[in-house]
């Protein structure tokens, strides 16, 4: 029998290429049905690519590190006896999209019970144990070997700081600028994650006419807030509690909840939220999504806001996580920094940034006295309202912030 070719599925959310970061198989292993045979990353998430054919894996189509295109061959599988697809697989809609990108629970699960009675999957002891696929992604910028480490992780395996560790030389100078004469010492692909932001952030400065305001808020009665709750089972934390005053500011002013359709010559006002969160991760800046954010309360937002954002720094967030924002929540106070002009995640209207909370000299009843300050900054598109709208919704934030009892018994 011919081999099988696999080719690239769709990834959704019309991407059409990814970067194949690592073989999970090579020529003449045996491959499951479903089993993963390639880790690739698209411009949204790294993600396992799963084989709709069982059998020997007789052609590798790329090498690590290569772009690929949806729709081009990815490996070619010659069967083992009968065919280990059928046509109820394929209905099902094995191989048609990747992991996380879509198939159903009862798909999976019919496909799992298949494999388990395939040829095995590929052995994958003798590969370097690595604690997750941001580590094999920093030791491909870095030029180290994994295959060269001995991991001080649990179990040997491979940590960010081994790579870290093990990159500790500097690599030889790569050619010179010609501006300013001095050697390049490594060049780094704009691809994946960082190619993605490039493109949307350089789009967003061409098309949209921003504006920036910001407004100082004494956060000391929102932390005390947050103290009475700590001691209760699933208690908010201080982000999850601006996000659910940011929806509830979004209702009372949906311009900057809206979409601008130049084609059309008009703007869109969205009917709910789907709250982006900004996040830095290894792999970039990505902002994981709450959909329908508006239907949640703290606790809810709180749990949301922790899974996805944990999800996109690991590497497993899927595209529907990191797509479909209509507003975005940027909590650069992380990073230690008081406030930020920032530039918005096109194609939304707005951004809602905060900073650092720290304490600082305050005015209370003609007393100076020390207060818990928070800089609220919102960058908006001037198409789509004026800075009154722009100032109430921060107005509206920045005094649920300081009266936070208050607000919630009007939300």
């Amino acid at each position: 029998m011919n081999p099988q070719v696999f080719t690239l599925p769709d990834l959704g959310e019309g991407l059409t290429e990814a970067e194949l970061v690592r073989w999970l198989v090579k020529v003449g292993d045996t491959v499951a049905v479903d089993a993963p045979v390639a880790e690739v990353e698209t411009a949204k998430a790294m993600v396992e690519v799963p084989s709709p054919f069982g059998g020997v894996i007789t052609q590798l189509h790329g090498a690590e590190g290569a772009t690929l295109t949806v729709g081009k061959p990815l490996i070619s599988v010659a069967a083992e006896g009968p065919a280990t697809t059928c046509v109820e697989e394929e209905r099902a809609g094995s191989g048609n999209v990747l992991i996380g990108y879509g198939t159903s629970g009862v798909a999976t699960s019919r496909r799992r019970k298949r494999a388990a009675t395939a040829a095995p999957a590929p052995d994958r002891r003798a590969a370097p144990a690595v604690r997750s696929p941001l580590v094999r992604r920093l030791s491909k910028q870095r030029g180290v070997d994994l295959a060269s480490l001995v991991g001080t992780g649990p179990q040997g395996e491979i940590t960010r700081a081994d790579v870290e560790a093990a990159a500790v030389r500097a690599p030889e100078p790569d050619g010179t600028d010609p501006r300013t004469g001095l050697p390049i010492r490594d060049r780094i692909p704009l691809r994946g994650v960082r190619k993605a932001v490039a493109e949307t952030l350089t789009r967003s400065r061409s098309e949209i006419p921003e504006a920036t305001t910001w407004v100082d808020v004494d956060a000391t009665a929102l932390l005390e807030l947050r103290a009475a709750l700590k001691g209760q089972d699933g208690a908010p934390g201080v982000l999850a509690m601006i996000a659910r005053f940011v929806v509830a500011g979004l209702a009372r002013f949906p311009e900057l909840n809206s979409r601008v359709d130049t084609e059309a010559g008009e703007i869109a006002h969205l009917d709910g939220v789907n709250l982006g969160i900004a996040a830095q991760t290894d792999r970039g800046l990505v902002v994981p999504v709450v959909p329908d954010a508006h239907r949640l309360g703290m606790r809810g937002l709180d749990t949301e806001i922790r899974r996805l954002t944990t999800a996109a720094r690991e590497g497993t967030a899927t595209v529907a996580e990191l797509s479909s924002g209509s507003f975005t929540l940027n909590n650069y106070g992380v990073l230690g920094v008081d406030g930020s002009a920032a530039i918005i995640n096109h194609p939304e209207v707005a951004m809602l940034g905060m900073g650092r909370i720290i304490p600082r000299p305050w005015v209370v009843d003609g007393a100076v006295v020390p207060r818990q300050i928070l800089q609220l900054s919102l960058v908006f598109d001037h198409r789509v309202c004026d800075g009154g709208t722009a100032g109430g919704f921060l107005r509206f934030v920045a005094d649920a912030v300081e009266a936070p009892v208050s607000a919630l018994a009007d939300l």
